[in-house]
């Protein structure tokens, strides 16, 4: 007899056991349903049927045909209760979806579709909404949707089928919504799974095939779902029952004929990987976004943090579901997502990321978690060679240099011994590196060893671009027809190779201490660079190849083609790339130019064209346009701003510019154009003028480089001369002034432009403003490479030298020109060029009036492939060095400042303040050389640069005493200066300045321009004396009184020695002492006597006026050794100052022909000498950008 309350009991049982997957005990329950509620035929029969389905699905296999399934026998009954179902909407819902899901099962998937409802109202109307809906009724909604796109998918209907999905996805809520406390029932669960499952893989399908765009708002909406449905896992709501239901862990197949949960996360990611390297829009996730700060999260930190969550976990399921290949086996799957990885850390890395869209961390944290994503995929793959290339760049991105190297000579070794074995075998290997990654990956070695490195680096860098070489010429021999077309090098790629081959010479040509090799280096050097710049490689200009290649031309003095080259990489356009800015950063093209605009300054300086380089120095300035873009709106700490910082802190406040985003490197290249400028305003207009402006570069310093807790100091400021008055203020010099503040045009850096569209600038000389070139410029270079001149060449008449061809004189020898090297034009004909009023950047060009320039034409630019500018920074990573490092070479860099401004105040006369300013770079010098010595690393040292660092700690002390020395002759104390450049020796032995001035010095002690000190202390008698003797009559050599203090001739408080007049005929040591001359010669031994072998005899040392022969001779020798060292050395082969005193010595010691030979060799040197050294055009002074 029929029981309402049995019967509500059992149909709450009945759907409590279909939801959790209890099948056995339907067949009782669905028998006591029809004994107490006979009226639900309709739910009877629809249990009956899913049971009949499941035992069905259990035992059926891949043979099985659907006509062989018992299930299919319950259809008719099964749509006969349908069709009297009128009471219990839910009943007839049930049952609807059941009939589609067996015509699903029996692979009739028209039917089903047609039998499936349409959606969830159909059956159950609104006006049942208050009803509350049983668990089963929630999973057959889900069930519906699933099985309806899946129709819809098998028959072709792919969007349909998406929208099917997408309509469904707020079924999905009861998954959410489930019981506090306990997880979701397992066929909730399993269906939930079937349905994001299928969704994720068609939607991702469907994007592949170009059907759905990542573009659109909702192209992660089944992904994002998927992510919640895992997530609950934690909450214990989604797969914290998964043991109970023999799943096994957390990867794997969730369910029977759903797809890989690990496949799923794959396409996540994927998806993630599109929107991010195609830098498209992020899509909104309608989630509440975290606030930091009081500030809104970014849409690029947001993308970070997601695409950091989906490749933990599915980096987590690849690596614990994938065991250790044998040798012959292949990890496809691995490879594949470290190449994605690596994809998505180089755009994450670059220049295009700031460093807070990367969360905390920044760019240290995510190298370090690529690192270990490497190192992971490392112990699933058998001797991979990506990922050893891939640990090779990273670990050279967070300053790992020993590491990377360990990594990339293993990857080399790898490569080599699998190249061998496919040439040997003919069996292609899938995970071996392809010959174009090959090259590229070397050339990235080889720029970074140049870059970073020192000695060792370069000579590693030459060793590997030997074999470079040899890679280059294999496989640039390869028949197009015949060779298999993945072996195929793209020009591109031999163009790199080629560049790296001549990098990796001209380092070495500078480090090498074989001088008679160098001149082969740097002939092999220029070889190289000018074929990577061949046309036959491309159309496009690579900056750095450019950059290369002028710097050496610029060395061996061919200034015409380097000029002309730098041109030609400056006129270029602008190469067109999809997502430029992503990849190098905002301004890339304007940032790459900075030093060929300071390479040509330096040259035009050369030329003594000082206007046209200081509108160079300009013009990397204003290729920004705006002041505000490069250097931002904030406050520069209150101190002297010039006029483009003045206008770009009259904005808001508070903005970060494009410095703001530069590395150390080119902060660095920045404030060597600042210094080029000063030294220009100095040699123009008067070193007074050059002081005051000098402390635009500790303005600048900071604003660069932050402040790095130096106490600052207080310098005097001059009185500019009166015959400056038409000079414009010191404000207006900082990278030069804006149009319409003009005056009148001179020869002066200081030069406002007239308001009119193009001017044409040409030398103007005058009584007034005439300019000394070459001996003013010589006095500027004792604060960089070229140190002081005591005894240099005066100025030639440029209009009356003599001509000669370049030559490279008995040192260097001659290089082919005509086989190597292009025609030059005469060095020293007039260049002018035209500047646009306002933009100088791109309106470089040279002048039509000009035509015999024009009718002289140059091989090397001709040969250039012209038209478009290309980016550099695929070759290397971002580098980013730890706090430590940063700091320690920012100290470099402020004493390099400080010297600089000691420099421009001792040649204005400011002595104090230049001792102040060597004070101050001493105290930042002691206080690097403790940062090195506290580092308990045991990495670094005071004698050793180490990676990446210009200098070391010694060689800075040199700098500094080297700077002491100067001001010491600046004094009028010779000998207080031998001991400051002796010191300067002790730390660091091959400074150039240092060698050169203590040189001079000992070279007058030898010629006696220099006398000893007194043996006895002299007395200050205010202008009186002691004897009314004239000293006229003894013959005592002195220093001219304008450049160094007479010194005490005889002992005080003794008579003048009566001494033998000396005859013009008789030698010093003829006349040194006559007797024992007597005694010689009745002994009729002179020539063999040990005195006369050991010269004259020695007075007391208070009777001494002057140093004995043989000290003097020690003198000379000892010159000429540290000189002859000096010219055979990369600092010294083109130092003129050092060739100059070498020829000195050479005169002193009677080689006249080698003297001669010498001179000539800084006539050379000297006509194409820059105001400051080459190397100063790019920070370590290198070739590699």
């Amino acid at each position: 007899m029929p029981d309402a309350v049995k019967a509500a009991h059992y149909i709450q049982q009945l759907d409590e056991a279909r939801c959790d997957d209890n099948w056995d005990a339907v067949p009782e329950l669905v028998r006591k349903v029809r004994k107490h509620a006979p009226e639900r035929a309709c739910l009877s029969q629809s249990a009956t049927t899913e049971h009949a389905i499941i035992k069905a699905s259990v035992k059926s296999t891949p043979d099985t045909t659907p006509s062989s399934l018992e299930a299919a026998s319950q259809l008719p009954t099964l749509l006969t209760v349908i069709e009297n179902e009128q009471a219990h909407p839910q009943d007839r819902f049930q049952a609807r979806v059941c009939a589609g899901w067996l015509h699903w099962v029996l692979r009739e998937y028209h039917l089903a579709l047609e039998r499936l409802p349409r959606s969830f109202d159909e059956d159950i109307p609104t006006t049942d909404a208050a009803v509350e809906l049983s668990e089963w009724t929630k999973v057959c909604a889900l069930k519906t949707a699933y099985l309806r796109a899946n129709c819809l998918a098998r028959d072709g209907q792919r969007k349909g089928a998406l929208e099917a999905f997408e309509i469904a996805l707020p079924s999905l809520n009861t998954v959410w919504n489930a019981t506090p406390g306990g997880p979701a029932r397992q066929q909730i669960r399993y269906w939930a799974e079937l349905f994001l499952t299928e969704y994720c893989m068609l939607a991702s399908q469907a994007t592949r095939d170009g059907e759905k765009s990542l573009s659109e708002g909702n192209c992660l909406s089944g992904f994002r779902t998927w992510a919640r449905y895992w997530a609950g896992a934690a909450k214990g709501v989604a797969v914290a029952a998964q043991d109970q239901a023999g799943i096994s862990g957390a990867g794997g197949y969730g369910f029977r004929g759903s797809v890989p949960r690990r496949q799923v996360w794959s396409e996540y990611y994927s998806a993630l990987s599109e929107i991010l390297q195609r830098d498209l829009a992020y899509p909104p996730s309608g989630i509440a976004v975290p606030v930091s700060n009081g500030e809104t999260i970014s849409a690029r930190a947001q993308l970070r943090a997601e695409l950091k969550k989906v490749e933990t976990i599915y980096q987590g399921l690849l690596f614990s579901e994938t065991k250790f290949p044998r040798a012959d086996e292949e990890r496809a799957e691995v490879e594949e997502f470290v190449a994605r990885v690596m994809r998505n850390w180089t755009i994450l890395n670059g220049r295009g990321w700031k460093e807070h869209d990367l969360g905390a961390g920044g760019r240290d944290s995510l190298s370090r978690g690529t690192l270990d994503t490497l190192y992971g995929a490392a112990t699933k793959t058998y001797h991979s060679t990506a990922i050893l290339r891939h640990l090779f760049t990273v670990h050279l991105a967070v300053a790992e240099f020993d590491l990377a190297f360990v990594s990339f000579d293993s990857w080399f070794e790898l490569v080599k011994k699998g190249k061998a074995r496919v040439e040997k075998t003919g069996h292609r290997e899938p995970a071996l590196d392809d010959n174009a990654t090959v090259l590229e990956t070397i050339s990235a070695a080889i720029a970074a060893l140049c870059r970073y490195g020192g000695r060792e680096a370069a000579e590693k860098a030459r060793k590997v671009s030997e074999e470079l070489e040899g890679l280059v010429k294999k496989w640039s021999s390869l028949d197009l027809e015949s060779a298999d077309p993945r072996d195929l090098v793209p020009p591109r790629s031999m163009a790199l190779a080629w560049q790296s081959i001549g990098l990796a010479n001209a380092q070495w040509a500078r480090m090498t201490y074989e001088s008679e090799s160098r001149a082969i280096f740097q002939e092999k050097a220029i070889q190289c660079l000018r074929w990577s710049l061949s046309p036959e490689f491309g159309s496009v200009v690579d900056v750095r190849g450019v950059f290369a290649l002028g710097v050496l031309y610029a060395e061996q003095r061919k200034l015409s083609v380097a000029i002309e080259l730098v041109k030609t990489a400056l006129l270029a356009d602008k190469a067109v790339q999809e997502h430029e800015e992503l990849h190098n950063g905002p301004y890339w093209r304007e940032r790459s130019l900075i030093p060929l605009w300071h390479l040509l300054a330096l040259m035009l300086s050369a030329r003594q064209d000082y206007v046209l380089a200081a509108r160079a120095c300009e013009g990397a300035i204003e290729q920004f346009k705006d002041p505000i873009v490069l250097f931002g709106s904030r406050d520069l700490n209150g101190g002297f701003r010039s006029e483009h910082l003045n206008e770009a802190a009259v904005e808001k406040a508070g903005g970060d510019g494009i410095v703001d985003e530069m590395d150390d490197f080119e902060k660095e290249s920045i404030l060597e154009i600042k210094m080029t400028q000063l030294a220009i305003l100095e040699l123009v207009e008067g070193p007074t003028v050059a002081v005051n402006a000098s402390t635009e570069l500790l303005t600048l310093f900071p604003r660069l480089f932050g402040d790095l807790g130096e106490p600052t100091l207080e310098l005097s400021k001059v009185e500019p001369p009166k015959t400056m008055a038409t000079m414009r203020s010191v404000r207006d010099s900082m990278f030069g002034g804006r149009a319409g503040k003009g005056h009148q045009p001179r020869q002066s850096v200081a030069t406002s432009r007239p308001q009119t569209a193009t001017t044409t600038l040409t030398q103007q000389t005058s009584s007034e403003t005439a300019i000394d070139g070459q001996s003013s410029r010589r006095s500027l270079r004792s604060g960089s490479l070229n140190g002081r001149s005591r005894n240099s060449l005066r100025k030639r008449d440029r209009s009356g030298s003599r001509q000669r061809a370049m030559s490279s004189g008995p040192p260097v020898p001659p290089l082919n020109g005509d086989k190597y090297q292009p025609t030059f034009e005469d060095p020293n004909g007039p260049q002018h060029f035209t500047f646009a009023s306002k933009t100088v950047a791109g309106t470089l060009r040279p002048e039509t009036t000009n035509s015999s320039a024009l009718s002289r034409r140059t091989d090397g630019p001709s040969e250039m492939g012209t038209g478009t500018l290309e980016s550099f920074s695929p070759l290397l990573p971002f580098v980013q060095f730890s706090q430590e490092h940063s700091k320690r070479k920012r100290k470099g860099i402020l004493v390099k400042v400080w010297l600089t401004i000691a420099g421009f105040y001792r040649r204005a006369g400011l002595l104090d303040d230049a001792q102040k300013a060597i004070a101050e770079a001493q105290k930042i010098v002691q206080s690097f050389e403790g940062d090195v010595v506290s580092d308990t690393s045991g990495a670094l040292n005071t004698r050793t640069a180490g990676w990446g660092m210009e200098k070391s700690v010694e060689a800075v002390l040199a700098d500094v005493w080297t700077e002491k020395g100067e001001l010491s002759l600046a004094l009028e104390r010779p000998y207080q200066a031998r001991a400051d450049f002796e010191t300067a020796l002790t730390h660091f032995p091959d400074h150039p300045i240092a060698i050169v001035g203590l040189s001079n010095i000992l070279l007058d002690i030898y010629s006696e321009k220099l006398l000893p000190p007194p043996a006895v202390s002299g007395l200050d008698l205010g202008g009186a004396s002691l004897t009314s003797d004239s000293h006229e009559d003894h013959p005592i050599i002195a220093s001219p009184p304008s450049r160094y203090p007479e010194l005490p001739s005889e002992p005080l408080g003794l008579g003048p020695p009566k001494r033998k007049p000396v005859s013009k005929k008789q030698t010093h040591e003829e006349v040194f002492d006559d007797d024992e001359d007597e005694e010689e010669n009745t002994n009729g031994a002179s020539s063999a006597s040990p005195s006369r072998l050991l010269g004259p005899q020695l007075p007391p040392p208070y009777k001494a006026t002057s140093l004995p022969l043989i000290d003097r001779l020690a003198a000379r020798d000892r010159a000429y050794g540290l000189l002859s060292g000096l010219t055979k050395l990369g600092s010294g082969w083109n130092y003129s100052e050092a060739w100059f005193a070498l020829a000195r010595a050479y005169e002193e010691s009677g080689q006249a022909e080698k003297a001669r030979d010498a001179l000539w060799w800084v006539v050379e040197l000297e006509d194409g000498m820059g105001l400051r050294e080459w190397g100063v055009v790019t920070a370590g002074g290198g070739y590699v950008l």
